[in-house]
């Protein structure tokens, strides 16, 4: 079994997934901050790969994106950073990029490069269902498993999706751009009961309190916070392991 889908496999346990933007406010910040909330009781850990571009991002994530390239990191200096955390950290540890960087690198070069720093799976939200083969084989080849993503307008396609998908379905909550929400009404626990189990879901999208994180684990597997953790990286600087770790662990324990 591999470790997204240990992550998964915690007796009834919903997993907490976490996301951060990487180099934001610098690479030892960001590697400090993985060791602490792996530690705090993530389950998984999502590293966004700075980009100038971040289209699916709203305006927290798209500030943080500013401050990873303005700290100078680059994708090597990330997979450089998860060699050293994997000395200490063993839960999956996965990417999002978008298709163009993953192209300018070159494709086999980043995969390769994602199996020897210890990188589990990759997310890429701007790539269609229809040209997720772009990746697909060559994902394969050095054990990297190809995230799909579930939206309120996947209806129609659940079925081709989830027949696609490997290591668990990332469930957008609402449609736009990530940020966090005072409210969360959405239909995606429809969408969900249609996977019918075939493969773990994890909501995400607007999840931003210990109370929404609890709400939305009665629908999924698990769910997935991103803006508010970056803002508290924001707000603190280099000073930010404390609250974030500290909202982690106020989420485990809203989740368990």
């Amino acid at each position: 079994m591999n470790r997204i889908a240990q992550a998964f496999d915690q007796q009834g346990k919903k997993a907490l997934i976490a996301f951060i933007t990487g180099g934001d406010p610098n690479i030892e910040m960001t590697k400090q901050l993985i060791i602490a909330m792996a530690h705090a009781g993530v389950d998984l850990i999502e590293i966004g790969i700075p980009f100038s571009d971040p289209a699916a991002e709203g305006p927290v994530i798209e500030r943080a994106n500013i401050r990873g390239l303005a700290s100078g990191t680059t994708v090597n200096h990330l997979f450089d950073m998860v060699k050293e955390v994997r000395k200490t950290v063993q839960i999956p540890i996965l990417l999002m990029t978008y298709a163009n960087l993953i192209f300018a690198y070159g494709k086999e070069k980043f995969m390769q490069n994602c199996q020897i720093a210890g990188i589990d799976g990759l997310i890429v939200p701007d790539l269609p269902l229809e040209e997720m083969g772009e990746f697909k084989a060559t994902c394969g080849e050095y054990g990297v498993q190809q995230i799909s993503m579930l939206a309120p307008t996947s209806t129609g396609r659940i079925e081709k999706i989830v027949e696609q998908a490997e290591g668990f379905l990332y469930c957008v909550s609402s449609l736009g751009v990530t940020g966090m929400r005072s409210s969360l009404e959405t239909t995606i626990g429809d969408l969900i009961e249609k996977v019918d189990g075939k493969l773990p879901c994890a909501i995400g999208f607007g999840v931003s309190t210990p109370e929404q994180a609890k709400a939305m684990a009665q629908l999924a597997d698990g769910v997935i916070i991103g803006s508010a953790i970056v803002a508290l990286i924001e707000a603190h600087g280099e000073a930010s392991v404390a609250p974030v770790t500290a909202f982690i662990q106020a989420v485990r324990k809203e989740l368990d």
